[in-house]
């Protein structure tokens, strides 16, 4: 004799499981979006430092995030302010970048979704020779609310790694 399972015993069934799993969401992405202020005393900017945004102003959605830095000026002039929007999706985000330069960007979240990486090449030219600057940089909130942004970057100047801390 052939055995059939009713709606009511399937539900019963899965019943136990659809409630278990209910309770395990995955773990939700921080918001960076804000006002965020350097705060120098527990940054570790070394000596490229001083190109560090000053302040980051950020829009955070669900695909995409928009990132506003205000940098010092050169030789003590304006400061000056750069814009773009990133999506999360892996694709590469084209800007143009100081002195006529063409930066690709993307941004892209860690498994567990707590950390963004962004990742940029900027290619320059200079006295007829075209240059590479390459950047990773790596987006996580810490435990009492701060943004902390740690970027290793790689050029014809070298190396260098900064960690900045902002304060809302």
């Amino acid at each position: 004799m052939k055995k059939v399972f009713s709606g009511k015993v399937l539900f019963s069934l899965l019943a136990p499981a659809v409630i278990l799993f209910s309770f395990l969401s995955l773990a939700d992405r921080p918001n960076f979006s804000g006002d965020w202020k350097l705060n120098e005393g527990k940054s570790e900017l070394g000596e490229f430092g001083g190109r560090v945004a000053r302040s980051i102003k950020v829009e955070q959605k669900e695909a995409n995030i928009t990132i506003a830095r205000t940098s010092p000026g050169f030789n003590g002039g304006d400061p000056i302010t750069t814009t773009f929007t990133l999506t999360f999706d892996g694709n590469v985000t084209e800007s143009a970048g100081f002195g006529g330069s063409k930066r690709k960007t993307t941004a892209a979240w860690s498994a567990d979704a707590q950390t963004l990486t962004v990742n940029s090449t900027t290619q320059f030219e200079r006295d007829g020779q075209t240059s590479e600057s390459k950047s990773t940089e790596t987006w996580t909130l810490t435990k009492e609310g701060a943004l902390s942004i740690v970027t290793h970057s790689t050029s014809p100047r070298g190396e260098s790694t900064t960690k900045a801390l902002y304060d809302k």
